[in-house]
């Protein structure tokens, strides 16, 4: 068994007490085995910060899981991480860099079963000269230099209780109108439908596709978008043998009755699908990347500075990324239980 790659994400944040703190849980949890790529010292010193005793093992990917029930298994970086918990410094960003870079690589030449990525600090990587919105973005130029082939990464929000898809993501709002279209809805679509199908295993998934305005633009009343961009997509879908709807009133779309009728929501914009889901499911949220050639997942929270180091982090969240990582590595091409399945 492949052993699951896990990403730094910002060292000053909490995403390193969290690998802690499930590791040490490890058995209790009935885990698949993961390693870290991180700097082994700066662990070891979070390690002792929290007051857990914790063997680091320096390994290799393909040694991880031998590895695993008796040490954490650590991929070391080439960089010494110096920031404290809540304090960012120089080593930072370069460090959560790398780790992604090195995860990407891993599971690209069949070393790793997926990625999992801790959470990153997108203003430290701005102010470091990091030039893609965040991570899903970031994953995308990676695969592009590895393969020569440009893809469209799609962010999915899964959670037992609901799966949601922002069609645009990190915008103003003024500026959705700008990139809204058809083919982006359509394309998005077709992303979501595929990999629900090849990796979540579902024969027939049924997407719903929210309007962009009040009541999905009453006709034309309320906004024309969604009668010129968005029912046009949803036409398009359906024309591709895709068991879509909408597009329908974002307001009523979630509540339980409504969520039962379909597998995943595509909205028009970031709050749109994320408030939702933060609602319902704030604490085991999962980040899903769709359209890859991998498989990578995410604990849907931030670095939470004021935290770190305290040993307070709920490991709830990255709990569910890599659960829910195994089961897709593991179920690709198969018939599962369906997208709101337990990830267990």
């Amino acid at each position: 068994m492949k052993a699951l790659a896990v990403t730094l994400g910002e060292p000053a944040g909490i995403g390193p007490d969290l690998v802690l703190a499930i590791w040490q849980r490890r058995a209790e949890l009935d885990l698949a085995p993961f390693y870290i790529i991180a700097d082994p010292n700066f662990l070891s010193r979070r390690a002792k910060r929290l007051g857990l005793d914790i063997p680091i093992v320096i390994a290799a990917p393909a040694s991880a899981t031998s590895v695993f029930r008796s040490a954490l298994p650590v991929v070391p970086l080439n960089i010494i991480v110096t920031a404290e918990p809540g304090r960012p410094d120089r080593s930072s960003a370069p460090a959560a860099v790398a780790s992604i870079r090195r995860a990407v690589a891993d599971v690209m030449a069949g070393e790793a079963a997926a990625v999992v990525t801790n959470p990153i600090a997108k203003n430290v990587l701005y102010n470091w000269g990091f030039a893609e919105p965040g991570h899903t973005e970031f994953l995308a130029k990676l695969v592009l230099e590895s393969t020569g082939k440009s893809l469209r990464p799609v962010m999915m929000l899964w959670s037992p209780e609901l799966a949601v898809v922002p069609v645009t993501i990190h915008l103003p709002l003024r500026e959705i109108f700008e990139h809204l279209s058809v083919e982006l809805v359509a394309e998005t679509g077709r992303i979501v439908a595929r990999d629900l199908t090849q990796r979540f295993g579902l024969q027939h998934p049924r997407l719903v596709i929210a309007g962009l305005n009040p009541h999905a633009g009453e006709a034309g009343m309320l906004g024309a978008e969604d009668e010129a961009i968005v029912a046009p997509a949803v036409a398009q879908l359906v024309a591709d043998g895709i068991n879509a709807r909408g597009p329908l009133p974002a307001d009523s779309l979630f509540h339980e009755g409504a969520r039962a009728s379909y597998d995943a929501a595509l909205c028009m914009y970031h709050d749109q699908a994320l408030i939702p889901i933060k609602t319902l499911a704030f604490d085991h949220a999962v980040n899903v990347t769709l359209g890859l050639p991998f498989v990578r997942t995410s604990p849907d929270h931030g670095t939470a500075f004021d935290i770190a180091g305290t040993g307070r982090a709920d490991p709830t969240s990255l709990l569910a990324a890599l659960r829910l990582a195994q089961r897709l590595a593991g179920s690709a091409g198969t018939k599962a239980s369906g997208v709101h399945a337990t990830a267990s």
